[in-house]
């Protein structure tokens, strides 16, 4: 039976994290540089919200063991994607160490999340999920 407040995908600890990352990436790149706006901004936007968006598709092809490893695969891509968008927004003085360093530990965690996922697939892709 169906738990009232179950919310699939939305209940789990990676999704929460890599949402709530993708906010703070949303803010802090409001106080970037407008000739960034369609470059840095923009790529980083979009990778950060990718890593919740996949994770949410992979929950949904869960059925099928592959299709859902594939798709943690595809977060933890967007995630290192992210992290390199970080980099350059730390390099060009954009954003202080101390949050960088506080989203790059949250990829890390992220990435770590994401990973034990995968190796346990199998634990995920019972029937009956």
């Amino acid at each position: 039976m169906r738990q009232k407040n179950y919310r699939g995908y939305r209940d789990l600890k990676v999704y929460k994290l890599s949402y709530q990352l993708a906010l703070e990436v949303y803010k802090i790149t409001k106080t970037f540089p407008q000739e960034e706006k369609y470059a840095l901004v923009d790529q980083i936007r979009r990778s950060s919200r990718s890593v919740p968006a996949n994770l949410a598709e992979a929950w949904k092809k869960r059925r099928y063991e592959k299709a859902f490893i594939s798709k943690l695969i595809d977060c933890a891509g967007e995630a290192g994607e992210t992290e390199v968008w970080l980099d350059f927004s730390k390099d060009f003085k954009y954003i202080d160490i101390e949050k960088y360093n506080k989203l790059m530990d949250g990829y890390d965690e992220v990435n770590r999340m994401l990973y034990g996922m995968i190796d346990k697939a199998d634990k995920f892709c019972k029937s009956g999920n």
